[in-house]
């Protein structure tokens, strides 16, 4: 750590991270293909991808707290190589997106992935999410699709920013262990599972086949409605299936949903 301290809450390092986080943050998301992972556990992460294609650590913000936590979890060599600049505690906290900040803030950046690149990489299991709106379950999927050895994550246009800080946290780190494609039609993933030769696999309370009694092949795509209206008709659908349910719950959060079908098909 080389660079002098960041004291000034005018600093440019300071309004381009407000910036990124701030109401208008995901046009600067989009455009300038960066954003904001903060905490140790993600930045942990960022700093050892598991996939080629995971995004990069430009810059690393730590107060002196800080600093002291990520020296225990980093090895040298890779802070070494890193961008780090160090802050004041109030800088730092007119940087945070949360109320209490660990003191430790990565900008990062990424490469838009397509879905000409993940066929490249022969998947086996996708997950597919229409129009998810919450960050905390967009987050929640992408982190049990890793957990279940699936091969990437796709989410459809009208979706939440799967870059937003609360999406950045609730991943946990698995933004940094499974490719994630955003802004993917129904249509297009259908006819991509044509070409690729996928089964198409949609989860739908109404259904009357459940998931236990289906067989569901190896190469698939499940794919998974939006919380409050589910799916809307799909043509060439392979099967459509339910998770049966015990209790009287009416339905299953979408991301309780989604891992109750990657587990049983994804840890087989």
């Amino acid at each position: 750590m080389q660079n002098s301290q960041i004291s000034s809450l005018q600093s440019p390092h300071v309004e381009r991270v407000k910036a990124l986080l701030g109401p208008r943050g995901k046009k600067f998301r989009q455009s300038e293909k960066a954003f904001i992972a903060d905490g140790l556990q993600s930045v942990r992460e960022a700093l050892s991808p598991k996939i080629e294609s995971a995004p990069k650590v430009e810059k690393l913000y730590v107060s002196e707290a800080g600093w002291q936590k990520i020296q225990e979890e980093i090895a040298p060599e890779v802070l070494a190589s890193t961008d780090i600049f160090p802050v004041t505690d109030q800088v730092m906290a007119e940087m945070a997106d949360t109320e209490s900040p660990q003191g430790i803030i990565a900008l990062c950046s990424y490469t838009q992935m397509t879905m000409y690149k993940i066929a490249q990489k022969k998947p086996i299991r996708l997950a597919y999410f229409w129009e998810i709106q919450d960050p905390g379950n967009c987050g929640t999927v992408i982190r049990t699709a890793d957990a279940c050895g699936f091969d990437a994550v796709i989410f459809s246009e009208k979706s939440v920013d799967a870059y937003s800080p609360k999406t950045v946290r609730a991943t946990v780190g698995s933004l940094w262990h499974i490719p994630v494609v955003e802004n993917i039609g129904l249509e297009e993933i259908i006819n991509f599972a044509k070409e690729h030769e996928f089964a198409t696999i949609a989860f739908a309370g109404e259904s009357e086949v459940s998931i236990l009694d289906a067989q569901i092949p190896e190469k698939s795509i499940l794919i998974f409605g939006n919380e409050a209206r589910g799916l809307p008709e799909i043509a060439d659908l392979d099967q459509r299936l339910k998770i049966p349910m015990k209790g009287f719950s009416e339905s299953l959060n979408v991301a309780s949903a989604a891992a109750i079908a990657m587990f049983h098909v994804g840890l087989k």
